[in-house]
This record gives structure tokens, C-alpha cells and sequence, in this order.
């Protein structure tokens, strides 16, 4: 059956592979290093946006280019220049190369992957409400030369889907894979707005999820709200990551919230800090506020570990009168 459909798929894929005379504007200068321009390119119209090079200068914005990937060419769409630019010898880091404009056919296929897409997902749909499998189906994606078709799933627990995927192979003659992903991954293919007011962070420009902690909430100072500090998948927002290490560098040496500080002859307790504007917010034992400038509560003095030093000294010393107390009592008990 395998040989079947690679047999089936070869002539399509033929096609996609072949290149169209290149334009004599597509052409790079024969003398000299080759000069790189840098875009935005999205393979779908929704999606995450990908930084690729090419040697052609004059792409607009809405055209459709072919993209070097490891399955072979793909087409992508322009969204707009990217910053950079300079020899092809010292570029910067991209996601894909663009190999030249799209053609005429290839632009009308590729018009027509999303409904083939959608159809290819209904047909799913109807498999696995007949074998009444525990799983959601979220995308379908095709490649472009119809070698493959990507199913992605959510499910609770893993899945057979062999007898799935039997129907799939028989139904569209092609490669078909199965892949489970997580609540994260399925936000980020479905897509929404976040709670700034704009796309989220995980369609339009992540990568990949770095794990995300309460930890990085509170030193930030955001309330612990979980319908505040929680995205559309309900988890920690991916932000919080963004800035937690340049608060951390710029909490450092600032005295923490609960520390009492001595200034100018005066205690003080802080109640809070506020890195962006370099200042703490301390109250006075008279209960005056006072907010301390860089300069000043960084001349000023922590007294709270001396007399955290001088309490755990009174309780060691109490736990050892106590102990000996407890052996004295144990020992007249004894020769009683």
C-alpha cells in the first residue's frame, strides 16, 4: 500500500519541485557579493510571522514567494520588510530562505489548500465521530505538493487511532500523521486576541513555550488573580516571561518588602518596591510614608538581620535551658 501511494503522490510532487525560468528581475547580480533583504513571510493568511532572506529586493507586501523548507518548497505570503540588510555573507539569523516568486498555477493551488483543508478536516471529523474515538480534532494542514497531510488532536489520554488513519490512508492516497498536542499549541493554531488587545503572543511570533511560573507574577507585582494572570488556554500568561529578568536585575540590592531600614537616624519598614522608577515606599515608625529615591535607601542600613541574628540567639538559648531542664526533671523522675 505504501509503494501505492508514493506512486500516486510522485507526479504532484514532480510538479512542485520543478522551478519556472527565473525573471530577470528574480536575478541576482552575476559581479560582486550578492546583496540580502529580510521579510516577514506567513505561510497562512493567520498565523505566526517568520523572518526569511532573499536576494530579491522588490517584494511587496500580499506576494506569494516559494520558501526552502525540509519537505521541499512551500509557498508563503509577504506580510512586509523586516529590519536589516547587507551581504548575503553577514546575515542575520533567519527562520527560511525564499527561493523566487510564486507562478500563476502555483498561485491558484494555493488559493485552493485551504478548502481542500477544510474538507480534508470534515472527513476526519466524520471518522472519528463513527469510531467514537476521545479526541478533538483542532487542524488539518497539507503540504503543498500533497505528500503529506498533519492532523493535529487534543485528548485526555493517548488514543488508537490505527483503524483512523487506515480510513484516511484509503480515503485521501497519501502520507498521514497523526500528531497529539497540548491546550498551549492548540491556542496557538486557533488563535484569539489576549487581554491587551492584541494577537496573541503564541500565533504571531513564538516559537516555543518556556515554562512560566507564580514566581514571575509576584516579582512584578501583578495581582495573583487567576482570571487576571491566566491566557485564553488557561494558563500562565506567556508575557510574564518578558520582562521577570529585568525585574530581577533591577530588584537586585533593592532591600526586600518587610526589611526594616535605618536612614537618617530614623527606622523605616518597607512596604513596597517599585523597580521601574528605582524607588521604595517605607513607613516610618511614627506610621509617616516616605518614598526613598536610589540614592538614598541605598546609603541607608538594614537592621532587620541583626535582630533576626539576636532573636535566633534568645531561641537557641531558650531551646538549650529547656532541654536541660527536661533532663534534669527525667533524671530526679529516674532515681526516685
Amino acid at each position: 500500500m505504501n509503494n501505492k501511494n508514493q506512486h500516486a503522490v510522485r507526479p504532484e510532487s514532480r510538479q512542485g519541485a520543478q522551478d519556472p525560468p527565473t525573471l530577470a528581475k528574480d536575478r541576482p547580480d552575476a559581479g560582486g557579493e550578492q546583496e540580502c533583504f529580510y521579510y516577514r513571510i506567513r505561510f497562512r493568511r493567520v498565523g505566526q510571522e517568520y523572518t526569511a532572506s532573499s536576494t530579491i529586493p522588490d517584494l511587496a507586501q500580499g506576494e506569494l514567494v516559494l520558501v526552502n523548507t525540509d519537505h521541499g518548497p512551500e509557498p508563503a505570503m509577504v506580510f512586509g520588510r523586516a529590519a536589516g540588510s547587507g551581504g548575503c555573507a553577514r546575515k542575520r539569523g533567519v527562520s527560511y530562505v525564499i527561493q523566487r516568486r510564486a507562478t500563476r498555477e502555483e498561485e491558484e493551488r494555493y488559493a485552493r489548500l485551504p478548502i481542500l483543508e477544510r474538507e480534508a478536516y470534515d472527513i476526519c471529523q466524520e471518522q472519528i465521530d463513527d469510531l467514537k474515538l476521545p479526541m478533538h480534532l483542532v487542524r488539518v494542514e497539507r503540504f503543498f505538493n500533497g505528500s503529506k497531510i498533519i492532523f493535529y488532536f487534543t485528548a485526555d489520554s493517548r488514543v488508537d487511532f490505527r483503524e483512523l488513519v487506515k480510513r484516511l490512508v484509503q480515503e485521501f492516497r497519501t502520507r498521514v500523521e497523526m500528531r497529539q498536542i497540548g491546550v498551549r499549541h492548540e491556542t496557538q493554531m486557533t488563535g484569539g486576541l489576549g487581554a491587551c488587545g492584541r494577537e496573541l503572543c503564541c500565533t504571531s511570533f513564538l516559537k516555543r513555550f518556556d515554562s512560566v511560573s507564580i514566581k514571575m507574577a509576584k516579582a512584578q507585582d501583578l495581582p495573583l488573580n487567576p482570571t487576571k494572570i491566566s491566557g485564553v488556554c488557561n494558563r500562565l500568561l506567556c508575557c510574564l516571561t518578558f520582562e521577570y529578568d529585568n525585574y530581577r536585575s533591577m530588584k537586585q540590592g533593592m532591600p526586600r518588602m518587610g526589611r526594616t531600614i535605618r536612614f537618617e537616624g530614623r527606622k523605616y519598614r518597607v512596604v513596597r518596591q517599585q523597580p521601574l522608577q528605582g524607588t521604595l515606599l517605607a513607613i516610618g515608625e511614627d506610621g509617616e510614608e516616605r518614598l526613598l529615591a536610589e540614592d538614598e535607601w541605598r546609603r541607608a542600613e538594614v537592621v532587620q538581620k541583626q535582630q533576626r541574628r539576636k532573636n535566633k540567639k534568645k531561641t537557641k538559648g531558650s531551646k538549650k535551658k529547656g532541654e536541660r531542664r527536661g533532663k534534669g526533671k527525667s533524671g530526679s523522675s529516674k532515681t526516685g
